[in-house]
């Protein structure tokens, strides 16, 4: 039998055992990988549906120099949420408790502002209102990093890259909105 240690949420000192789950929870435990990457991958649907750099409205923005190319977004999104789903799954697969609870409720805040972001930005074409949701989803990521660090802290590093993108996005936003103060509504 393979055994890993973890740090532990118990209040009982030293790390939680993890051993080779038995097959009703290795097929429970695949049932919630899909699970958690079907909502992941529905998030992304909702927002890709809308993302579009071309449209008439987003090519006459005026938009920053740093401002990444539109082939740029698809593969880092990809990534993206493959580790957003990841990380979700695997506290999900630690010992359930306040602290686990307090993580997947912060996950599943973060991905639907994530999803909310580009029917703001994209189908609405309301920049400023789409920067109000980019801050609180970066303090809801923030938040889940901080309550997956007490639940499995690799799970929460998996969400270090997101945190950085949606950061970088906040620059991005607020500098179209400052660009283009006519379509901020």
């Amino acid at each position: 039998m393979e055994t890993c240690w973890e740090p532990s949420t118990r209040t009982v000192p030293g790390p939680v055992r993890r051993t080779a789950l038995n097959p009703t929870l290795r097929t429970e435990s695949v049932v919630a990988l899909t699970a958690f990457g079907a909502l992941t991958a529905g998030a992304a649907w909702v927002g890709a549906r809308r993302s579009t750099a071309d449209t008439r409205w987003y090519r006459r923005l005026r938009k920053p120099p740093f401002q990444p190319p539109p082939r740029a977004f698809g593969p880092v999104w990809t990534a993206l949420y493959a580790l957003i789903a990841l990380s979700g799954w695997r506290v999900w697969t630690a010992p359930a408790g306040p602290a686990r609870s307090r993580a997947l409720g912060w996950w599943g805040v973060q991905l639907g502002l994530n999803a909310a972001w580009s029917w703001l930005f994209f189908a609405r074409h309301e920049p400023r209102r789409a920067l109000v949701d980019n801050l609180a989803l970066l303090g809801s990521i923030g938040a889940y990093v901080a309550a997956t660090r007490e639940v499995d802290r690799p799970a929460a590093w998996m969400v270090a890259p997101y945190l950085a993108w949606v950061g970088f996005a906040n620059v991005l936003n607020g500098e179209i909105v400052r660009r283009n103060p006519r379509e901020s509504h």
